[in-house]
């Protein structure tokens, strides 16, 4: 199947790129990435679902080639709202959802909403667990102890733009975390192109105000974790079918996150992978196959 690259103005001024391809009439997977990259990171895993699929996979606001508005404030809830509106641009209702690092909280939030219904849940290192956020989230953790004080005194305020600036230099404003996230975890680097970090970099750089909006979603990232409660009561009473994937070498979500899942769930398949944060890049046939299989067992 041939993709498509397209765009939708949505209603609130977003203009939302998103890669199509499979048959409109097969059911909807939707595709939602993960920092720091965008829809690009499916460009290899797309073409092995979209025999079965409809495959649809947005750039989310503020990443690739999806544009926003000026005023358009950099948060998960307006990153959800706005794959929200993509939906019903496209009239889907009724779909299932790859969910990955940002993804997942973008994701879940969906799937808490009453118009629409999602019958599948594939998460690769999509994590809904506070087991799931460990000692990578330490330094983020400074600047949301921070933000939260109800009021800073000026040694504070200069703290927290050090550990602002700390988080942006080891994060992403230069290529070697990029690097990193790819190669971190995997036994065999030869199989990791070095050219994905460094697209990745590019894109990420040359977005508009990208600084503000990258420290932006780290600091409202903190507003997930309550939210952790509300999506473990839907994988409970929604009962929904949960592929659980992991790239068990992965520092940033562990599998600790992944296997939280079978607490809740009584439909979910656990499926570890000897691998790192990229699995969707670096091991697709593998995932594809996986996910395939999973889809076939459940019946979906």
């Amino acid at each position: 199947m041939s993709v498509t690259y397209n765009t939708l103005t949505l209603k609130n001024g977003v203009e939302m790129f998103y890669r199509e391809s499979g048959k409109s009439n097969n059911e909807t997977l939707l595709l939602l990435h993960g920092f720091p990259t965008s829809s690009r990171q499916f460009s290899h895993l797309i073409p092995l679902l979209s025999n079965k699929f409809h495959v649809v996979a947005p750039d989310l606001p503020a990443f690739g080639e999806t544009k926003i508005p000026e005023d358009f404030e950099v948060t998960f809830d307006n990153l959800s709202k706005s794959v929200g509106l993509l939906l019903n641009e496209l009239k889907i209702s009724t779909f299932s959802v790859y969910i990955f690092d940002y993804g997942a909280p973008t994701g879940l939030r969906l799937a808490l909403e009453d118009q629409f219904t999602v019958k599948a849940i594939v998460s690769q290192n999509g994590n809904a667990y506070i087991e799931g956020i460990q000692e990578f989230w330490d330094p983020i953790r400074k600047v949301w102890d921070l933000v939260d004080k109800s009021e800073l005194t000026p040694a504070e305020k200069e703290q927290l733009e050090i550990e602002r600036e700390n988080l942006a230099q080891s994060l992403f404003m230069n290529l070697k975390p990029y690097t990193w996230q790819y190669f971190n975890g995997e036994p065999d680097g030869t199989i990791v192109n070095p050219e994905d970090a460094k697209v990745d970099f590019e894109l990420l750089m040359n977005y508009p105000n990208t600084r503000h909006n990258q420290l932006a979603l780290f600091t409202d990232y903190r507003k997930n974790l309550p939210l952790y409660p509300k999506f473990q009561e839907y994988f409970r009473e929604s009962n929904v079918p949960i592929l659980a994937i992991w790239g068990v070498n992965d520092f940033i979500f562990p599998k600790e996150g992944q296997e939280a899942f079978t607490r809740d769930s009584k439909n979910v398949k656990v499926v570890e992978l000897d691998a790192g944060h990229f699995v969707s890049v670096n091991h697709a046939s593998k995932l594809a196959e996986n996910i395939l299989a999973f889809f076939e067992e459940y019946n979906l």
